[in-house]
């Protein structure tokens, strides 16, 4: 990069700025998505939810589903109301 293009392109920074580290906030986010342990916990929570009986077992079987997939890295069933 030449320095006309530098100066030229410096009120740019930030909008390059808040781009990296949005990249780095999703792929954290992804990161934890798809941690096998903490799908584990969730796996344990929905179980404990079924005995417990604060879920039907349509409900259980649902969610164990889309958590397996997630576990077994497929494209995972987007849920109601939250954005991919």
């Amino acid at each position: 990069m030449g320095l006309l293009s530098g100066v030229l392109l410096l009120p740019l920074a930030p909008v390059h700025g808040v781009v990296w580290i949005s990249d780095r906030l999703i792929d954290a986010a992804e990161a934890e998505l798809y941690d096998p342990a903490a799908i584990r916990v969730q796996l344990a929570e929905l179980n404990r939810a079924l005995d417990d009986g604060e879920i039907d077992l349509a409900r259980f079987e649902r969610e164990e589903e889309r958590l397996l997939d997630i576990l077994d890295r497929k494209s995972p069933v987007p849920v109601p109301g939250v954005s991919p």
